[in-house]
């Protein structure tokens, strides 16, 4: 007998649109709790840069997957769906709805269709003369050497992902088979969720941008500045580091720019962040979107979220759309 598969909703979109107020929302509509998908919040300590809700912001709903590891921790996208798929047995266990919510688009897909990570070829070897080659010759060049094996993974990687390009090269190196072919390998057990996708953007880019503006803004308003000075003196890892607020602030600290001039870089790396996830997923075509210039208030927004759900899902009340067809 095929095991009941488990009902979750799920809440993406860029960085400032929202998702964490209105998975919480859902969480008290649902008697759900939120599971965060964000590769940054699952670091201690990274408070503001991350934009962890707090306590006002979480209304009393329990949120998972957030706050766990010290930043010198290494924490992998197989680490993250491994300990997710705990959390959300132990939820529905409980009769508890979980709803995910995050921008880190990989950490989503990856969990919802059950992408299963054996273990990956390594070879340390391989790896340093590949850390070599990026000193000698440019992470460039080692991207232009990956879309001539890989084109797929190489396409999906931004020039400066250093991490990401070598190991997707080592893999290839030590196994003579593609990254893009191990990740269709795993795609081939069928996943064990029901899951209902929401999608949160704009239709003016203009106004996502000026949420992500006045966001920068309220952080360094609630201390950015301090939070960003304790990590890089402390020489955390260099993955908790690379969230967004910290390296665009060593700049003002070292006496290369203005703190004016730092912040504009924090709102504009979060900008072309939000660039990046838009493009990630738009390309999945299971998301529902809902615009934001579309609603006069968030509480419009919200009720315009429950009403789809409540028609679409059936593990809410409603009937799917193919049930009504």
């Amino acid at each position: 007998m095929a095991e009941k598969k488990i009902p979750i909703l799920a809440v993406v979109g860029p960085t400032a649109s929202g998702k964490t107020a209105l998975a919480v929302e859902l969480a008290l509509q649902y008697d759900g709790e939120v599971l965060s998908a964000d590769s940054m919040q699952i670091y201690r300590g990274m408070q503001i840069a991350t934009a962890k809700p707090d306590c006002l912001e979480m209304k009393g709903v329990r949120h998972h997957m957030m706050d766990f590891l010290p930043p010198d921790t290494a924490y992998s996208v197989a680490d993250y769906v491994r300990d997710a798929r705990v959390c959300i047995r132990e939820m529905a266990g409980r009769g508890i709805l979980p709803i995910i919510a995050g921008g880190t688009g990989l950490y989503v897909d990856s969990l919802i269709r059950n992408i299963q990570y054996a273990q990956l070829p390594s070879d340390p070897d391989i790896r340093a003369g590949l850390e070599r080659r990026a000193q000698e010759e440019g992470v460039p060049a080692l991207l232009e050497e990956l879309a001539s094996a890989d084109p797929e993974t190489a396409a999906r990687l931004h020039v400066n992902d250093r991490r990401r390009i070598i190991r997707a090269l080592e893999v290839f190196l030590a196994s003579g088979v593609t990254l893009t072919e191990h990740n269709r390998r795993s795609r081939l057990q069928e996943s064990p969720y029901r899951s209902f996708v929401i999608g949160l953007q704009t239709r003016d880019r203009a106004l996502l941008y000026d949420r992500i503006n006045a966001r920068v803004d309220r952080m360094m308003d609630r201390g950015l500045l301090n939070e960003a000075r304790d990590f890089l003196e402390q020489k955390n890892s260099v993955t908790a580091v690379q969230a967004i607020g910290y390296k665009e602030l060593a700049p003002y600290f070292s006496g290369l720019k203005t703190l004016e001039e730092a912040v504009e870089d924090v709102k504009r790396e979060t900008r072309r962040y939000a660039k990046r996830q838009l493009s990630w997923f738009r390309r999945n075509p299971e998301i529902h979107w809902f615009y934001l210039d579309d609603y006069a208030s968030f509480d419009a927004l919200c009720s315009a979220v429950c009403t789809m759900i409540e028609k679409r899902c059936d593990f809410i009340g409603g009937q799917t759309q193919t049930e009504k067809e």
